[in-house]
């Protein structure tokens, strides 16, 4: 909601907004754009006369005193994906999907477009290198690049996001079932995905990776009126911990690494073709994407060690993240440490996914807050639950930031990478300090 505020505000809307809490870096960049309010908290204060619309975040429930007010004064209310698709009519929509994966595929085609001046309006998950804000909206751009997440898309509106995007350009990653507090099924959740094939505009593209199982389900027998296109791996290997993609028998440097990414890559390059830019473009510029935030994101690192922070935190996600750095740094041990974070992982229910999600690392901790669970309404689980979860018994369970913390730091690191996987922050656990102590000691 922040990265929307600054982008209005840079193309010179009048903005003003509330929220009943502020967290770094939303506080600071808020700021600097003079847009942070004075107070925290709702106001119905706020809501005057001559507003043009109010634009509702997820933080607002249905009682929120602004929002009542917006609706007895009849100013007009868009979700932020109903603000978004607003903003993107004449233009070509391309909207990338699925379980895992579109906010790296995002970025590579964000990336890709950036240095071929594709000019893009965008909304991106995660902070880019070299991009100032994750929302750009401008009255010139051809394209609109959306990341098309499947969760909620507001408190009044229970539809998902990405049903209310209807592309042009669409890409479907992989379906792994999440968010069991919204779709209590997998085949509840695996209709979002259906339905959001019969939403792409008649004689449009959809790209589909070949590889997900569900995917192979329902992407065949997609409507006549759209084209299919698919996607694999590209040939590659590794060598000297760098991976080399293979093409027209030439060798190709990424700065990105693991299975999962090279499917992104591909899946990147068929949504780029689909935008004008040709493979021979499309490879020159990959070699340069370094990747998206907390994406396998290396924090700091030296001959003996390296520490990478990921945004992993579903089964499938783990098992990719563990897979790609066991398999580029196949001589040095794995210490991976995730942090269950989100309702689904926090279920009690649900634990038994993660079956074996933490068997390829040397060392493995799991952490979680109780409080974090009281906050969901959750009914409480314990360390021997998380094992049992997990089908392993030398899973290390933490539940206070600060034992963690000194565990990690009393470990020796010769020869070990860390993986940090989270959703959220470790509760506060001042991470960047870790990577440098971890890497300078």
């Amino acid at each position: 909601m922040h990265n929307l505020a600054i982008a209005l505000h840079k193309k010179g809307v009048i903005i003003t907004g509330s929220d009943d809490e502020f967290f770094e870096p939303s506080r600071s960049r808020l700021a600097e754009h003079h847009l942070l309010p004075l107070k925290t908290g709702w106001d119905e204060a706020n809501i005057q006369p001559g507003l043009d619309a109010v634009i509702l975040g997820m933080h607002a429930k249905a009682d929120n005193p602004e929002l009542l007010k917006a609706k007895r004064e009849g100013i007009k209310i868009y979700s932020y994906p109903e603000f978004l698709y607003e903003q993107s009519k004449g233009k070509v929509r391309v909207v990338i999907g699925g379980s895992h994966g579109k906010t790296t595929i995002t970025a590579m085609v964000l990336h890709v477009a950036r240095e071929n001046n594709a000019d893009c309006d965008y909304m991106v998950g995660a902070q880019l290198e070299g991009f100032d804000v994750m929302v750009k909206l401008s009255d010139s751009a051809r394209f609109m690049v959306l990341e098309g997440d499947e969760y909620l898309t507001s408190p009044i509106d229970p539809r998902p996001k990405f049903h209310l995007y209807r592309p042009d350009i669409a890409l479907l990653s992989g379906i792994a079932w999440d968010h069991i507090n919204v779709f209590p099924t997998f085949e509840n959740y695996i209709e979002q995905f259906t339905s959001f094939i019969d939403l792409i505009s008649v004689g449009g593209t959809l790209i589909w990776c070949r590889e997900d199982n569900e995917l192979k389900k329902i992407c065949p027998i997609a409507r006549k009126d759209i084209r299919l296109l698919s996607y694999s791996y590209p040939e590659s290997r590794i060598e000297k911990g760098k991976t080399l993609l293979r093409n027209n028998n030439n060798d190709i440097p990424l700065q990105v690494f693991g299975n999962h990414n090279l499917l992104n890559l591909n899946g990147a390059r068929l949504i780029c073709n689909a935008m004008g830019i040709p493979d021979e473009k499309f490879y020159a510029s990959i070699s340069r994407f370094k990747g998206a935030s907390k994406r396998l994101e290396k924090m700091a690192g030296n001959e003996e060690t390296n520490v990478f922070k990921d945004f992993a935190h579903s089964p499938s996600k783990l098992l990719a993240t563990l897979k790609a750095v066991r398999e580029q740094y196949p001589e040095m041990k794995l210490v991976a440490c995730m942090e269950l974070h989100t309702y689904s992982s926090l279920s009690r229910g649900f634990l038994e996914h993660y079956r074996g999600c933490m068997d390829e690392a040397d060392r493995a901790i799991v952490y979680f807050n109780p409080h974090a669970i009281q906050l969901k309404r959750l009914p409480m689980i314990t360390p021997h639950q998380v094992k049992r979860g997990f089908n392993n018994e030398q899973v290390e369970v933490f539940t206070d930031a600060s034992q963690l913390m000194q565990s990690l730091l009393n470990e020796g690191w010769k020869q070990k990478n860390l993986l940090l996987m989270s959703s959220g922050d470790f509760d506060g656990m001042d991470i960047t300090m870790l990577a440098k102590a971890i890497v300078n000691p």
